[in-house]
C-alpha cells in the first residue's frame, strides 16, 4: 500500500513537471551560417554540468561542428579524425587573454580534452592549418540551441516562466531580448555584420 502510494506521489510530480516545461521557438535573420540561440542565467537557480563530454572533431582540416553550443562545466574532446598532426589552441575567451590556451599538436587517432569552466566565446585555431577556424560558445544554462540552414531555432524542455534569451553569430554584436514561456514563447532576432 505504501509502495503504491509513493508511486502515485512520484508519477504525479513527474507529470506536473513535464506539463510546466515548454518550448522557445524563433528565426533568426540578416546574416547567414549557423548562429546560436541561448538564455543567460536564471536567477536563484545553479545547474549541474553535464556528466557527457562534447566532441570537436578535426576532419578533412576543418573543425566539425563549425560551431559547438556547451553549458558552462562541459569537458569537450577534440578529437584528430586526420592523417595529418592538428593543434587547438585559443587566444582569449571573449577578449579575455588570460583564458587563451594551447592544447598542443597531436597525431590522428588521439584526443585531447579541456573542461570550459569560463563563460563566452572561444575561437579556436590550428597552429598546422591556418585555414581552421571554429566557435566553442559557452554558455549559462542547459537552454540552447543552433539554428538551421534557415535560420530556425527550438529550444525545448524550458520550465515555464520569464527569462532573457541572447542570440550569437560570428562576427556579430550579441542581441539579448526577453521571453515568457507558458508552454510556448517566441522570440526574432535580426543580426547584422
Amino acid at each position: 500500500m505504501k509502495l503504491d502510494l509513493m508511486m502515485i506521489v512520484t508519477m504525479t510530480a513527474s507529470l506536473s513537471l513535464a506539463a510546466s516545461a515548454g518550448t522557445i521557438t524563433g528565426k533568426i535573420s540578416g546574416v547567414a551560417g549557423e548562429s546560436a540561440v541561448y538564455l543567460e542565467a536564471i536567477p536563484g537557480k545553479t545547474f549541474p554540468p553535464p556528466t557527457v563530454n562534447s566532441l570537436m572533431d578535426q576532419r578533412r582540416i576543418m573543425f566539425r561542428p563549425r560551431v559547438l553550443i556547451v553549458q558552462q562545466g562541459t569537458t569537450v574532446e577534440f578529437q584528430n579524425s586526420d592523417p595529418v598532426a592538428h593543434n587547438v589552441f585559443w587566444t582569449a575567451i571573449s577578449g579575455n587573454k588570460k583564458l587563451g590556451h594551447s592544447l598542443g599538436t597531436w597525431p590522428q587517432g588521439q584526443k585531447r580534452t579541456f573542461k570550459f569552466d569560463d563563460l563566452g566565446v572561444v575561437p579556436l585555431l590550428c597552429v598546422v592549418h591556418p585555414e581552421m577556424a571554429a566557435f566553442v560558445l559557452v554558455v549559462p544554462t542547459p537552454y540552447f540551441a543552433l539554428t538551421d540552414k534557415d535560420g530556425n531555432y527550438k529550444i525545448e524542455n524550458v520550465p515555464d516562466g520569464s527569462y532573457t534569451v541572447t542570440a550569437w553569430h560570428e562576427g556579430t554584436k550579441n542581441q539579448s531580448k526577453p521571453v515568457t514561456v507558458s508552454k510556448l514563447g517566441k522570440v526574432d532576432f535580426t543580426l547584422s555584420k
